[in-house]
């Protein structure tokens, strides 16, 4: 094909590309060079060879600590996700017929109790030797620095550390247990909800609502609330709310089979929709292996199943 310039031509030096990239996600040509089983003297002659061919500067080397330029940045973008639908189908094709794998996952503590943990248990029926490490997070932290394959995050779908993946969409709403609500009925008005027994939980983790933020993104701000309980965590939060000891917060997707069990009822009508979204997020440089794949499959079938 006259005119048409092949692969090879276009990008001279896979090996430059692997080890940019690595350079890159690290933050560090020490530790790429530590990775990829190289000397710190063969990363820095891929990376000016790159940059040499490019024409541009692409990292700046500076004492202890290499960023990425503008330049680089628009490169590690495209090459990282292209690296790592390349590792995936590897992984996929070299991991046929094996069923003995460990998979590293990330969540916050609410997300792995409520969504992660029965979709752990599904999971474990498809592969039963599946081995699972879950790390628990308070904050988005930076998965450049980690030996995570995924993680579970809520948040707008926006982070520089990796490949996000939209789950499910969230909806927060005021629920109870069905005894709480026989008994203290349901009420007229959101300025009857706000003098009633509430359930709060201390907001530990990004984008995660108060009472009072609630109250006031649905039109009503409150001029006091009368809290019951106040705890650390949501989960202890969700389970004195089962236990009848007022109205906590309940954030529809974490929520759901207690939901459709009947533990916990809507106790209003009032539904605050929420821009952000739960995703599930990749590492640059790796990708979704299979396993997680039907991992995501699973959250999301349990979630339209509801």
């Amino acid at each position: 094909m006259d005119g048409v310039k092949g692969y090879r031509r276009l990008i001279p030096s896979l090996t430059a590309l692997v080890e940019f990239e690595a350079v890159a996600r690290l933050r560090s040509f020490t530790n790429a060079a530590r990775e990829l089983g190289v000397t710190q003297a063969a990363v820095s002659r891929q990376i000016r060879l790159l940059e040499d061919l490019l024409g541009v500067r692409l990292l700046d080397r500076l004492h202890r600590k290499t960023t990425l330029t503008a330049e680089g940045d628009a490169l590690y973008a495209v090459v990282s996700q292209a690296l790592g639908k390349i590792a995936g189908v590897f992984d996929r094709l070299s991991t046929t017929g094996i069923d003995d794998e460990e998979v590293v996952l990330a969540a916050t503590a609410a997300f792995s109790n409520f969504r992660l943990m029965p979709g752990l248990a599904r999971l474990k029926r498809v592969l039963p030797n599946l081995r699972v490490r879950l790390t628990t997070t308070m904050f988005t932290g930076d998965l450049r620095h980690t030996e995570v394959d995924v993680e579970f995050r809520y948040g707008n779908g926006k982070w520089a550390d990796g490949t996000s993946q939209r789950l499910f969409d969230e909806r927060v709403f005021p629920v109870c247990s069905p005894a709480w609500k026989d008994e203290h009925g349901e009420p007229g008005s959101l300025a009857e909800l706000a003098n009633m027994t509430l359930i709060a939980d201390d907001p530990t983790s990004e984008g995660w609502l108060t009472w009072e933020e609630w109250f006031r993104a649905v039109g009503a701000p409150p001029v006091k609330l009368k809290y019951g309980v106040r705890t650390s965590l949501y989960s202890d939060a969700v389970q004195a709310a089962r236990l009848g000891q007022g109205v906590v917060l309940g954030w529809g997707r974490l929520l759901q089979e207690h939901l459709a069990s009947g533990e916990l009822v809507p106790l209003t009508n009032a539904v605050l929709p929420l821009s952000d979204a739960y995703y599930v997020v990749v590492p640059h440089g790796k990708a979704m292996s299979p396993t997680v794949q039907t991992l995501v499959e699973l959250l999301r079938s349990a979630d339209e199943a509801a």
